[in-house]
């Protein structure tokens, strides 16, 4: 059994390959069981509900990406709330800060909505999606500064830093999620994480429609049903089976987002 945790199948990216139905239908003939598809708008989380309605694999998360903030109106909180009530939304997410490109919102806007979005799944009881790019240690220390809105838990989704900021947001009880990077022959900094990442908190996952893994790399979209190359990479690098490994990532996912079936 495969979990692809965090995914995006909203954008129009598979019209060119049969659609998301063949998608998900290629993702399931490879065992992919469960399928998160993540928000990064209103409209998106919208999207998302919509396919967790339509089909039984697929689950969701509702949220504002931190690039994304400019199409964010007063009332759109509340309407992820609404969202975040569904049985089929697993998180808040994917919520963060992204410093990466000059054209992104301010850091002061990242930052309030970062926390607002915080404050939001604490009060409707679910765990957080976290999206960090170019702010390690801003997004640990307004983390740390929250700790307490974190009590359902987090994931850092496509965890990309350095093996010691690892242990820093580890200790936040924060889990980890890897992708196609990891398959990446120069990625060893990527590689050295899924290696010292503690079991319990490991996580499989696509980012799709991009980051294709090896032996795919440069294909694009990206799809769920690559999420197998992931794993057996994952369990390569932590010298387990890949049925070993496979098993864990279940535990950990219906561990960490309690409402996954």
């Amino acid at each position: 059994m495969y979990i692809d945790i965090h995914c995006h199948l909203t954008g129009g990216e598979y019209e060119d390959v049969g659609g998301v139905s063949a998608v998900i239908d290629r993702a399931t003939a490879v065992g992919v069981k469960r399928i998160v598809c993540s928000g990064y708008d209103l409209d998106s989380s919208i999207e998302a509900a919509k396919l967790s309605r339509e089909y039984e694999q697929v689950y969701f998360c509702a949220g504002f990406h931190p690039s994304e903030l400019k199409k964010y109106n007063d009332g759109d909180l509340e309407k992820i709330r609404a969202l975040c009530k569904d049985e089929k939304c697993i998180a808040v997410g994917e919520i963060g800060l992204d410093y990466h490109f000059d054209d992104n919102p301010s850091p002061l806007i990242q930052r309030k909505l970062f926390v607002e979005q915080l404050v939001l799944a604490h009060e409707e009881g679910l765990p957080v999606v976290l999206h960090s790019r170019d702010a390690a240690q801003e997004t640990l220390e307004l983390l740390q500064e929250n700790r307490g809105l974190l009590c359902q838990g987090g994931l850092m989704h496509c965890y990309s830093y350095s093996p010691e900021m690892l242990d820093r947001f580890a200790e936040l009880g924060l889990s980890f999620s890897f992708g196609g990077t990891s398959t990446f022959k120069n990625a060893k900094k990527v590689q050295e994480c899924v290696q010292r990442v503690p079991a319990p908190c490991i996580l499989s996952e696509t980012d799709c429609p991009y980051l294709t893994p090896v032996p795919f790399r440069g294909t694009f979209p990206n799809e769920p049903k690559n999420v197998k190359y992931v794993v057996e990479q994952l369990a390569t690098l932590r010298n387990q089976t890949t049925e070993e490994l496979e098993k864990q990532l279940e535990r950990n996912a219906k561990t960490l987002f309690f409402k996954l079936k």
